[in-house]
């Protein structure tokens, strides 16, 4: 059975806001000094993101994958919502836009176990088997999440992005 894939409004894509970011941080919540990965389709080598983070699952530190502040216009998400088995978050999953392949999974509403958690704020997750990843690099350096420009500051994330940053809030 194929799933139906329904392109989402740009204005509901959720991002975290600034002033969560900035308190997690300062509760020691988010480690500043992690790379910034540029993520790309395995399938079709499009850009996935700019503004990736290499992360484990909360629910299973055994499972690696990549997590972003905010979404790219090369994603699409997936048909309906659905529950985990090892918590109560509402997600649905995400595939390139240009292949079709899942490549990973958004989460639309965080159960409160999820949020109390220790997590870094990020709602897009990507599957590391269906991603291939690069660090980011400006003059040879590492870009890392602390150097990070906002989302709409962003020139890297920008430039894989035809809409305004104000659009792709909801």
């Amino acid at each position: 059975m194929e799933a139906s894939l329904t392109r989402i409004p740009h204005s509901r894509y959720s991002i975290t806001p600034p002033s969560v970011i900035r308190r997690r941080r300062s509760e020691g919540l988010v480690t500043q000094i992690k790379p910034v990965y540029k993520l790309t389709c395995k399938h079709c080598h499009t850009i996935l993101s700019a503004r990736s983070m290499k992360d484990i699952l909360l629910s299973n530190a055994q499972i690696e994958l990549f997590s972003t502040d905010t979404p790219s216009e090369s994603l699409q998400i997936l048909d309906k919502d659905y529950v985990t088995a090892s918590c109560y978050c509402r997600i649905r999953d995400v595939a390139c836009l240009k292949c079709g392949c899942v490549i990973g999974y958004h989460v639309v509403s965080p159960c409160i176990q999820c949020l109390e958690s220790c997590n870094n704020g990020h709602f897009w997750m990507f599957h590391s088997n269906a991603c291939e990843s690069s660090e980011r690099r400006v003059n040879s350096k590492v870009v890392t999440w602390h150097h990070l420009q906002r989302p709409h500051l962003d020139i890297e994330f920008l430039r894989g992005n035809q809409l305004a940053y104000e659009q792709l809030c909801r």
